[in-house]
């Protein structure tokens, strides 16, 4: 049998291993990070320009984000009404509108 060129992969899994399911919006967007400002904790996802199928108006600026552009979708970390609640307050912000906002620091 002739010899393979071909440098072997190794650490991933083969057909019969379970593989965990892909997250695609985990793996378009990035994971949320928790950010505090004086109104308490928010949860930030970047939103990469591929990944953004439609238009978004910005609260910031209230200027439109047209589809295909990158920005940052933030959320309070906790709602009164419960995390779903929270989670359905979510709001799509141009990457300089949020950071003018001085919501910057980063909790962790």
């Amino acid at each position: 049998m002739p010899r393979s060129n071909r440098p072997r992969r190794r650490g991933r899994p083969t057909s019969g291993e379970d593989v965990a399911p892909l997250d695609l919006d985990r793996a378009l967007g990035g994971a949320p990070r928790t950010e505090r400002d004086a109104g308490g904790d928010w949860l930030v996802r970047p939103v990469a320009g591929a990944a953004s199928g439609k238009a978004y108006r910005c609260p910031g600026c209230d200027h439109e984000i047209p589809a295909r552009v990158a920005h940052v979708v933030a959320w309070p970390a906790s709602g009164i009404t419960g995390p779903d609640a929270a989670l359905s307050d979510r709001r799509h912000w141009h990457r300089a509108c949020w950071d003018a906002r001085g919501r910057r620091r980063p909790t962790r």
